[in-house]
């Protein structure tokens, strides 16, 4: 990933330094294992500890020569061990060392993902409580519905990404596995006793059954729930760019002191974060493509798989970081504007008064149909003059044959609109939740 869009922790998990430095942790586990079970000898356990080291450039010098990443990384380690060198990936085939650091990798990288998710849950808590009670028009299909809540809009956004989280959890969890047991699963020259203690130093599951790899399901697991995440990412964030339309203008990104929206236009204030948040979501779900692709691997493994995961694996899980601090920053300086939202509510003249007005109609006895096409006829004066939804209502003699001015001031009262928005936030936060 380029570095624009690269945070330097998740960014070091996938240097190539980092990438030899896992491979070395699964050979000197595996060794830990030989040793405990009285294959490698004490003294040579204590050289393998000591000199098993590598230098990156001379890794990549030799596999100019060999074709062989990991033939050069060992070729590497002999040069530093020595003699006691003959033990390290002592039955071992490379995927053994290669998938079981992946999921080291990946592991780690969910762990820093999962930060993340709970860094934007904070900020999208705060700010359901914040703005509980904040009045603002519901729109379906982009047009004027009924009210709602500001504070609603990002409880939902805030249990969304609450699946996300526990969606991602799973899936880390998933990854977390490694696999010691050689060309194809059948621990020729291995043991499952080996691969347990090996693998229990690196705190990972064993894969109940491994071929040479460890299958791409759960990879392709992995980046799918990424893939949700950038998609739930960018619903969150076409949410306010819409918001942030001039003739809408409800809220509005930060912009800071310096800035600059336009080479052209002086006056333009953009909604770019939201805008990129937008694009880069997309890279995370064209690449959850790739790790499906990659699950129908033939026999026990061919190697197809390989060069996609050199790229999605960084990328993805860079990009993730990335994208989900840049969304909490976001949301930390987004400007609320709660008078627009006011302005916006009475820019429809009262239509969203309409479905009040027809309900008490038919709880007072009238047929539904008939009910409808008085409000609707009322609704379409309204619209078509311009004039407030309940003027036309009170002017109305068939509907005020059955409501009266007592009752119409009751169905105009826009709190009624709040009236179970605290029952849905103690769905979503839990018990005893008051607005800031």
């Amino acid at each position: 990933m380029i570095d624009r869009y690269s945070r330097p922790e998740m960014a070091a998990l996938w240097t190539l330094d980092a990438r030899y430095g896992a491979w070395l942790e699964v050979e000197l586990a595996v060794c830990e294992a030989w040793t405990q079970l009285g294959v490698i000898p004490q003294a040579d356990m204590r050289t393998i500890r000591e000199k098993a080291r590598f230098d990156t450039n001379r890794v990549l010098e030799i596999e100019e020569r060999t074709r062989h990443d990991v033939i050069a990384f060992l070729t590497a380690l002999e040069e530093n061990v020595g003699e006691s060198a003959r033990f390290i990936h002592l039955g071992c085939t490379s995927s053994d060392i290669v998938d079981t650091a992946n999921a080291l990798l990946l592991t780690r990288a969910g762990g820093l993902i999962l930060k993340d998710i709970d860094l934007v849950l904070g900020v999208l808590k705060d700010m359901a409580l914040a703005y509980q009670d904040q009045l603002c028009m519901g729109r379906t299909h982009g047009i004027h519905a009924e009210p709602t809540s500001f504070g609603l809009k990002m409880a939902g956004f805030y249990a969304e990404f609450t699946r996300h989280r526990v969606r991602f959890a799973d899936a880390v969890e998933n990854i977390r596995v490694g696999k010691i047991s050689g060309a194809v699963g059948t621990y020729a020259h291995l043991s499952p006793e080996l691969e347990a203690k090996a693998l229990d130093i690196l705190g990972l599951a064993v894969d109940p059954v491994s071929t040479q790899i460890i299958q791409r399901d759960r990879y392709a697991q992995y980046f799918t729930t990424l893939a949700l995440l950038g998609g739930g990412v960018e619903r969150l964030c076409t949410e306010l760019r819409h918001l942030q339309r001039t003739e809408v203008l409800e809220v509005e990104e930060g912009f800071a002191k310096g800035q600059k929206g336009s080479s052209a236009m002086p006056h333009k204030k953009n909604p770019i974060s939201a805008e990129n948040l937008c694009g880069l979501s997309r890279l995370l779900r064209s690449n959850s493509i790739a790790s499906m692709e990659n699950m129908p691997l033939w026999h026990e493994r061919d190697i197809s798989h390989s060069s996609v995961e050199r790229v999605i694996m960084p990328d993805s899980t860079i990009l993730a970081d990335y994208i989900l601090h840049r969304l909490a920053r976001l949301l930390k300086n987004l400007r609320v504007i709660p008078e627009n939202m006011r302005r916006n509510l009475e820019g429809s003249y009262g239509l969203f008064y309409s479905q009040r007005v027809l309900v008490e109609l038919v709880e007072l006895g009238l047929p539904r149909q008939r009910a409808y096409e008085m409000v609707q006829a009322a609704a379409m004066r309204s619209w078509d003059t311009r004039t407030p939804f309940r003027g036309q209502v009170e002017n109305d003699p068939e509907i005020r044959k059955h409501l009266s001015l007592e009752t119409l001031e009751r169905l105009f009262d826009p709190c009624y609109y709040l009236r179970y928005v605290p029952a849905i936030f103690e769905r979503v936060f839990g018990s005893g939740v008051v607005a800031k």
